[in-house]
């Protein structure tokens, strides 16, 4: 397991366990919007999703990319994230999100380049897994085009996407606010993503040929092991002491501000707009 050096910087590790969708875009808008710059510890948060559910990127139209009849009969939740990108179905995964400022990672050239250095525990997680990961842009022929936009996340791959033996293993999103950064991502515990397909509209099943999972490499262990081993790896790639905490209350009021106004409201999670009351 990786080892931390004492003297190390302090981040809050927030585990919020399983929660439903409309409560955990709720948390993540939350936390990010409750985050003071100059005087707020940066944050890793861990959490899952029940039941599954599926959000749409920030700028989606939900008509447009999903089958919204079937979404409703089938009763599969959808919420909108406050992040960019394609649908995403969440089952069983980990799932992370991260709230800093710039000052509190390792130095980027660019807020592209941002994305590499907030992915490297991953790959250092998933070399602790015994698994060889690379970026896409390290990886893909030189004719393959990367940051094409694509309905469904795991079918799209962006320069600093994590592949696995040729496979775009999770996702990654971030949100830039003027001091701070979020950033949040998922890890597929088992590829779900033939049943994400069955709610778009488009169902080619070429759109989930280059999705892997941790099983589907023999990763097999509990999620509780797994989330140690990723906090484990957070805090050898950062070079930070991850301290175990909970919601306070500004972040809770935050939170059911923000799940009762919005995230539980069809006028943002289908239509993308969000009330005055509810920002």
């Amino acid at each position: 397991m990786p080892s931390v050096k004492s003297g190390c910087p302090t981040w809050r590790l927030i585990n919020t366990g399983l929660l439903s969708g409309a409560e955990n875009m709720a948390i993540d808008e939350a936390l990010l919007h409750s985050f003071d710059p100059l005087s707020s510890q940066p944050i890793l948060r861990l959490y899952g999703w029940s039941p599954p559910a599926l959000s749409l990127g920030r700028f989606q139209k939900a008509g447009e990319v999903l089958d919204l009849d079937r979404c409703l009969s089938s009763g599969i939740p959808v919420v909108r994230r406050i992040t960019g990108g394609g649908v995403i179905y969440h089952a069983d995964e980990l799932t992370y999100s991260i709230i800093c400022t710039p000052a509190q990672i390792p130095p980027t050239s660019s807020v592209k380049d941002s994305f590499r250095v907030l992915t490297a525990f991953l790959k250092t997680f998933y070399r602790q897994l015994g698994l060889a990961s690379r970026y896409a842009v390290d990886e893909m022929p030189l004719q393959q085009r990367l940051g094409e936009r694509t309905a469904f996340c795991f079918a799209g791959r962006e320069s600093f996407d994590l592949l696995v033996n040729g496979k775009k293993i999770g996702g990654n999103a971030q949100r830039r606010l003027k001091h701070s950064i979020f950033q949040h991502g998922s890890i597929p515990l088992f590829n779900q993503v033939h049943i994400g397909l069955s709610y778009l509209r488009e169902r080619s099943l070429e759109l989930t040929c280059g999705a892997g999972c941790l099983a589907e490499f023999g990763i097999l262990e509990d999620v509780d092991h797994l989330q140690r081993e990723l906090a484990a790896s957070f805090e050898a790639s950062f070079e930070v002491v991850l301290n175990p905490d909970q919601l306070s209350v500004q972040e809770r009021h935050t939170t059911e501000r923000l799940h009762s106004m919005k995230y539980t409201q069809d006028r943002w999670n289908l239509e993308g707009i969000e009330d005055e009351n509810s920002a």
